[in-house]
Parts: C-alpha cells; structure tokens; sequence
C-alpha cells in the first residue's frame, strides 16, 4: 500500500524526533564523509528544524493531501543547491534515512512498514533532486556589504551591492550566510522591493544566544561578503481582497515596510493600519521612514506601540527614532493587547511578522475577537 497505507505512515510519523534525526546524520556522515561538509559544526538546529520537516510530511501523508509536501519539497531541493549539494548526495541521505528508520522501528519493521518508508523516502530524495537539477538559475547570490547603521542598541541596518540583481515577492525572505559565521545560515527578510541594480537592505535583531545576528550587528564591516539563498515565503497583500491589518514587532517591520513600498506604485490600494511595536520607544527604529510614507498616502495609517511609555538612558547614545509631528499617537502596552483594543478585525487580510511568541501571540488573540484563521498571514515559526 506504501504511501496510502495510513497505519504505517503514523508508525513512522510517531518513531520521528530530533534524536532520530541525530542519528541519520551520524550515519549518513559515515557513509558519505562529503556530506559533512555542507554543515555548521552545531547540528542542533539543523536536527530540530529536519525533525519538524519530516513529522510535518509524515502528518500531510497521513492525510492524504500531496500538493502542498510535493510543492514544500520542491522548494527544499531548489534551496539545497545553495550549500553544494549535488546528486551523489541524494543517494547517501535516502540510503542512510531508510537505514535509520529501519533500525529505530526494528520491533515494528515488516512488509507494511518498510513499504511506507521506502515510498516516504523515495518521494522526499526523487523531488529534491528532481527540483534541483531542473532549476537553471543561481543557487546563491553574492553581495557586497556597503553600509552598516546601528539603528537601535539591538538593531542594525545593513545595505548591500550585489553581484547579480535577486528577484523577490514583496514580502519573501531569504536564507543569509555571513562570514563570521560560515555554513551557519539564517532567515531575513529584505527591508525593500527588489531592485534592478542589485540593491538590497535588511534589519537584524539581535537575539539573545544567537550567534549569527549578534556577529552581524558588532562586527559586519563595509566591504563584507554575504551570500544570500534565493526567496522563500508567501506573504502578501491581495489589492482586491479589502483592506488590510499589519502588525511588526521590532525587525518584523522589514517584510511589512516591503510591502507597503511595493503598494505605493498604485494610485488606489486598500486601507492599510499598520502597528509597529517595540519594547521601548527607541526600539521603534524606522519611525521616520513609515512617517514620510504614510503623509503621501492617505491610504497608510500608522499606529507606533510600546511595551514601556519611557527610553532607557542607553537609548541617548544611538539615533533619535522620533518621527515629525503627524504620526498617531504611540501607544503603551503588549502589541497583541494594543491591537486587539481596537476591534477584531475580521474583515481584515491580517499580516503579522515579528518574533515567534509575538507571532503566536497576537495571532491567537486576533482569533479570540473573531478574525477568521484563514484570514491571517504569517512566516514559518519554527
């Protein structure tokens, strides 16, 4: 039965975790000493993040639904091209994956099960490489950092050059590799439209033990390397699909302000509100550039949100975030109370983009008043 045999799919699906996960990777690394190389030192996040993938695929099967694994699939393998991944690779992961499952569900193993697996991995290894090898373009894009402004004490913004203009979605993220931290990619989503040129600018947060954005924000220098994946994600706003609500949290601005700029190209476009949060005033660093749009654009309104009505000192030594007179009044407390105080709004397209508990947050809060689920957008949380 293999993929339409629904007990063995749960079988498997229930064996996955990240220690199962650890345990491919120890094996595959065995087999294929190349492999190895594709990755940081550190495979914990890599673990969880394939764990979660795996589960995630097992759970679509179980359902029957094929699109939305075979479209997922196909995206990984076309990102995979980025970290050198080439077909003799595919082999060893399918070869070593089965292996692993096989030994984890040895008291479990039979015709059934292995049938399942054989099938799972099969498909999961066939439209990666598949993906891959049919995609023509780029598998990274290089760049050349020109700019670095410390916007707050826990923000940068950083502007590169690159060698051969990206082409995005308003809305889409990328995955960034940094020189300090080689093999180690993170998530960030460009700050503007894609530009013909080759501009682009991101916002980096620094987060607490993240090796990445704290090396980005204290040490990227004018003249740094980055190398960027090619866009992922699906965020956007439907001109024909009535107004619409946005809510950042600190760098989750980034994709929001993207947006926004793309929609100013349009002489009619659905109201937008726009709630910008931060813990402390300062932290709401782009105040200015949302101000200057928002005054040409009737259609824009602009809502600033702190945590705490006051700056801390250290706020005097980075720049004064303060917009002109003009923007609404900022108000005080948690982004998902501020926004909730205001309505429900079901009738909404509701964008939210910021960190994963700000996310979850306001999004669960927004479905307490009455928005439709369907009705909210947001970035993978994971």
């Amino acid at each position: 039965m293999g993929l339409d045999d629904r007990d063995a799919l749960h079988t498997l699906r229930a064996a996955v975790d990240a220690d199962l996960v650890g345990r491919f990777y120890t094996r595959w690394f065995a087999v294929d000493a190349t492999a190895r190389d594709l990755f940081p030192p550190d495979l914990a996040h890599q673990r969880h993040n394939f764990a979660h993938a795996l589960s995630w695929l097992l759970t679509e099967l179980i359902a029957q639904r094929a699109d939305e694994p075979v479209a997922f699939l196909a995206q990984l393998g076309r990102d995979h091209r980025k970290y050198g991944v080439i077909g003799a690779h595919y082999d060893t992961l399918g070869t070593a994956l089965l292996a692993t499952l096989r030994s984890e569900l040895r008291d479990r193993w039979d015709d059934r099960v292995a049938e399942a697996a054989g099938d799972t991995v099969a498909l999961l290894v066939g439209v990666m490489r598949g993906a891959a090898d049919a995609d023509g373009g780029l598998p990274y894009h290089d760049g050349t950092v020109i700019d670095h402004i410390r916007a707050t004490r826990d923000v940068s913004i950083v502007r590169l050059q690159l060698d051969q203009p990206l082409n995005y979605h308003p809305g889409q993220y990328v995955s960034v590799q940094v020189p300090q931290w080689p093999r180690r990619w993170r998530y960030l989503s460009p700050s503007i439209p894609a530009d013909p040129g080759g501009a682009i600018e991101f916002h980096v947060r620094s987060v607490t033990g993240g090796m990445v954005s704290t090396a980005i924000i204290g040490e990227t220098r004018p003249g740094d390397r980055w190398r960027l994946s090619n866009p992922h994600g699906a965020l956007h706003v439907d001109r024909d699909g009535g107004d619409v609500l946005m809510v950042a949290g600190s760098t989750g601005l980034a994709p929001l302000r993207t947006l926004v700029m793309d929609l100013c190209r349009y002489g009619v476009n659905p109201r937008v509100h726009l709630f910008f949060g931060g813990r402390f005033p300062c932290d709401l660093y782009d105040l200015r550039t949302l101000w200057e749009i928002a005054s040409t654009n009737p259609w824009l309104s602009v809502t600033p949100v702190s945590e705490f009505a006051t700056d801390p000192p250290w706020a005097t030594d980075y720049p004064d975030v303060q917009p002109p007179r003009g923007l609404h009044v900022r108000q005080n407390g948690l982004l998902p109370d501020v926004v909730t105080r205001y309505g429900g709004w079901g009738d909404r397209q509701i964008l939210i983009c910021g960190g994963p508990d700000m996310v979850a947050a306001t999004k669960a809060a927004l479905i307490a008043k009455g928005a439709p689920p369907e009705r909210i957008q947001h970035d993978p949380l994971y």
